[in-house]
């Protein structure tokens, strides 16, 4: 999937597709791609026979936000919003993902590192 854009040395941590009743089928495709001291990016596929691609460096990720209601939870999906300082996407949305607070945890895990890799603070990226 995603893999493929990218460079060979790049490593995918996580992806998941949109889920409809828990199942993933559906052309929206997530995915984390980290390529060792150059850049980690969330990754956002829509699309079968053309496609629209959204992708944000996740040093320029500012916030989460998780949304599970009670279908969802029946169906074990959730919407992780991530929020960011980006010119182009200001929010991107990963609608009916698998285990929603375990991807954020682990985005949370991954902003943290790559702020450090980049050396941003916290406070720097306030305006």
């Amino acid at each position: 999937m995603a893999k493929n854009l990218y460079d060979k040395e790049a490593e995918v941590l996580w992806q998941d597709r949109r889920r409809y009743c828990g199942l993933p089928c559906s052309f929206t495709r997530y995915s984390v791609i980290k390529k060792d001291g150059e850049y980690a990016k969330l990754v956002n596929i829509v699309g079968f026979l053309s496609s629209h691609s959204e992708e944000v460096n996740l040093y320029r990720v500012d916030d989460f936000e998780v949304h599970q209601s009670l279908i969802d939870k029946m169906f074990g999906v959730g919407t992780v919003t991530v929020y960011c300082k980006d010119a182009t996407c200001d929010k991107l949305v990963l609608r009916n993902i698998k285990n929603p607070y375990r991807v954020r945890e682990l985005l949370n895990k991954l902003v943290l590192e790559d702020r450090q890799r980049v050396g941003i603070r916290q406070t720097e990226m306030q305006f």
